[in-house]
């Protein structure tokens, strides 16, 4: 499938446990990058991974973040496809399908991992935040849902010396989404034109 969900934003390798941590140190690691973080650039693979365990789509593109609500994720390679957040709603444009979908930024597109670094949901209000160990240089955090309605059973985050590096989301469906981070560069500026979508002339636009 060439279309990418709004789960795109999450995804990266699968953990296992270390010992050297205190129980909250990676979590508190987490909320303190989140906090320090108001804007973000980085490269990124995301590698979608079906119920076989075998990879069906590898992506290749880029990702802005600008905290509060702001986010930007241009799928390059194979396909181009750009995901924006701002001013309270979600683009979602297929190039290839000339077709643009947009969704209200309301509380259920608001419960989605897409969301988690925007700053728009408390991370303590909708998720159970659990300590996974470290995997290389990566320290890991589980957060798991608390609305049983979630279409997802968890987002995986893991942090480079306090930094973004990975993620990744399971979800009902029994598919895996890895994203990897690379050129990570924390707190520059970036023009808001970066967040603002015009559908091109000719494209189809559908709204929830």
């Amino acid at each position: 499938m060439k279309k990418i969900t709004i789960f795109a934003g999450l995804i990266a390798m699968l953990l296992f446990n270390a010992s050297g941590y205190a129980e909250d140190k990676p979590v508190k690691q987490l909320k303190a990058f989140l906090k320090n973080t108001a804007s973000l650039t980085a490269d990124f693979k995301q590698v979608l991974i079906n119920e076989a365990g075998n990879p069906t789509q590898t992506s290749y593109g880029v990702f802005y973040l600008q905290r509060p609500g702001k986010f930007r994720w241009d799928y390059l390679k194979p396909f181009q496809q750009q995901i924006i957040s701002t001013s309270g709603k979600v683009w979602f444009y297929d190039t290839d399908l000339e077709q643009v979908t947009v969704k209200k930024l309301d509380e259920s597109v608001g419960s989605t991992p897409a969301l988690l670094l925007s700053g728009e949901i408390s991370l303590d209000d909708n998720f159970t935040m659990e300590q996974q160990g470290v995997d290389g240089d990566l320290v890991w955090i589980k957060l798991l849902p608390k609305n049983q309605e979630s279409s997802f059973k968890y987002v995986l985050i893991g942090l480079n010396n306090g930094s973004l590096g990975g993620m990744e989301l399971s979800d009902n469906f029994g598919q895996l989404t890895r994203i990897y981070f690379s050129n990570v560069i924390l707190n520059p500026p970036l023009k808001q034109t970066l967040f603002e979508f015009k559908a091109p002339k000719g494209v189809d636009v559908f709204s929830d």
